[in-house]
């Protein structure tokens, strides 16, 4: 299965055994959007919802951070998915929050775990059908193995202001990166981390929500300034968008990318850290 599978493959595909669809829909608290009702109201055949919100660190104040392995697997367990199951993820926007629930899955482990391109409104708009309600599937066993090497914390960030071992990329638009446009986040501190590249997450999809293919992906990577031999960790505000980046990061087949957790909300949300412009 590759890491972005198309509405027709997932059609196919959709009755096999060993193949769970998660619905893993998130909005901005602004945007007033319940993604849990939208999901009992249409969501893909077979489909359970991934909460990113709950299935969470629920020990820091920053916003839907990485739970223990042991919490992700009994989180996990319980939506009927097992260790040894395909996953495929899916968003209410095309490529967006999928790709955190992807990376997240890959952050412990699971590498059996793929995008639908264009998510649910691709899918709609081909009139495929949908089911209502919430589904109980049955719990299974999922073994939960965490990957430092796909996150990043706070330390690690701090520590690569002097080394620079890894280019940082910050997915939030070119407004709030240079800090023009306000924050939407109460307490957030406008700007970027020093030395870092800004790419916005938007730019890497097509009008209707489906990813743009490699070459261009490339072409937008490079003309941000990323070179692409080199580590490359991901940044936006709270870890959503920057999970955008590292699943096309991934596509282009580069090998050392990381998702800084934290992301602004947490950076620009201290008084301790540095912050340009």
């Amino acid at each position: 299965m590759d890491a972005l599978v198309a509405t027709d493959w997932l059609a196919a595909h959709l009755r096999d055994a060993d193949l769970r669809v998660v619905d893993g829909s998130w909005h901005m608290p602004q945007a007033k959007r319940d993604p849990r009702a939208e999901f009992r109201a249409a969501h893909l055949p077979g489909a359970v919802f991934f909460d990113i919100d709950a299935i969470a660190d629920h020990t820091t104040p920053l916003p839907h951070m990485l739970p223990t392995a042991d919490a992700f697997a009994e989180a996990v367990g319980a939506l009927g998915i097992g260790t040894g199951d395909r996953v495929v993820v899916y968003d209410s926007r095309g490529v967006v929050s999928a790709a955190r629930v992807w990376w997240t899955f890959r952050a412990f482990g699971h590498e059996a775990v793929a995008v639908l391109d264009g998510g649910l409104p691709k899918w709609k708009a081909e009139g495929r059908p949908l089911e209502t309600s919430e589904p109980k599937p049955p719990r299974r066993a999922f073994r939960a193995i965490a990957q430092p090497s796909r996150v990043r914390d706070l330390a690690a960030m701090r520590d690569n202001l002097a080394t620079r071992r890894e280019q940082v990329l910050d997915a939030r638009s070119a407004g709030r990166f240079a800090a023009i446009e306000p924050e939407p986040r109460a307490g957030v501190r406008g700007g970027h981390i020093p030395g870092s590249l800004n790419l916005p997450s938007d730019t890497l999809l097509r009008p209707d929500g489906t990813l743009l293919p490699p070459g261009d992906l490339r072409k937008r990577f490079e003309d941000a300034g990323v070179d692409l031999s080199r580590p490359v960790t991901t940044t936006c505000g709270s870890g959503i968008t920057a999970s955008v980046l590292a699943f096309a990061l991934h596509r282009l087949e580069h090998p050392h990318t990381a998702v800084y957790d934290g992301s602004w909300t947490e950076w620009g949300g201290r008084s301790d850290t540095p912050v340009v412009p």
